[in-house]
């Protein structure tokens, strides 16, 4: 039993301390013993399924990485994809720290339909492809995405804005990229059609950001050097 129990702790060591139900009981944890850990102060439950080993220190975004894990809950952190779901929107926007949209409720994205009963828990169909990164070890929408997908989402302009401010301040992301992932939505606010670059502008001059010419003109000189791709469009 007790090598069991050493086998489910390994498990959660690699998962902020973390392990979820059916993760235990593939390491030959019983329900019972689960249920006798909790009640000795072992551990504590923080989602449906979802418990943290007590003693070590309270990971960052908690409450987010319990709901990640509880979407595919069998499959160990180190062991998914990003088709397993990636953290989105504003949830991801709240991993980097850019922006100020409150993360109210945790947001991911998969490539196929997925429900949940959670009401603090959005989920998006798409296909994240290469706008996936690691962010405090999880996988993350990169800012150009997310910015996109707020965008897409109808989130308040100015609030996007500042997501992208914060983004580029940080080196999180180039202004180039950026441009390329909001050109679809240019013509939606009336200007031409696939014009990235100009929707870029109109967003930082909404930041009201000194460095908005500079970033434009970054954003400029490499989309010049790609004489398929002016102006940003995909």
């Amino acid at each position: 039993m007790e090598g069991r129990w050493s086998a489910a702790l390994a498990v959660a060591d690699e998962q902020w301390g973390l392990i979820t139900k059916q993760q235990a009981d593939r390491s030959g944890v019983a329900w019972t013993t689960l249920t006798r850990r909790v009640d000795q102060g072992f551990l504590e439950r923080v989602a449906h399924g979802v418990y943290r080993v007590r003693g070590g220190g309270e990971p960052d975004h908690l409450e987010l990485r319990a709901a990640w894990l509880q979407l595919d809950p069998s499959i160990p952190a180190w062991e998914r994809t990003p088709a397993t779901g990636v953290v989105s929107h504003r949830s991801a926007a709240a991993l980097y720290e850019i922006g100020h949209l409150p993360a109210d409720k945790h947001e991911f994205t998969l490539p196929a339909r997925k429900q949940t009963r959670r009401k603090d828990i959005r989920l998006h169909r798409g296909d994240v492809g290469s706008d996936c990164v690691t962010v405090r070890g999880l996988p993350t929408t990169r800012p150009s995405r997310i910015a996109a997908d707020l965008v897409a989402s109808r989130e308040d302009l100015g609030a996007v804005a500042q997501v992208i401010t914060d983004a580029l301040r940080s080196r999180f992301e180039e202004p180039a990229a950026v441009a390329t992932a909001i050109a679809p939505f240019a013509a939606t606010y009336g200007l031409l059609r696939g014009d990235g670059i100009g929707f870029l502008g109109w967003l930082l001059e909404l930041s009201g950001d000194p460095d908005r010419d500079r970033w434009l003109l970054e954003a400029v000189e490499v989309n010049s050097d790609d004489p398929e791709n002016p102006g940003g469009i995909p």
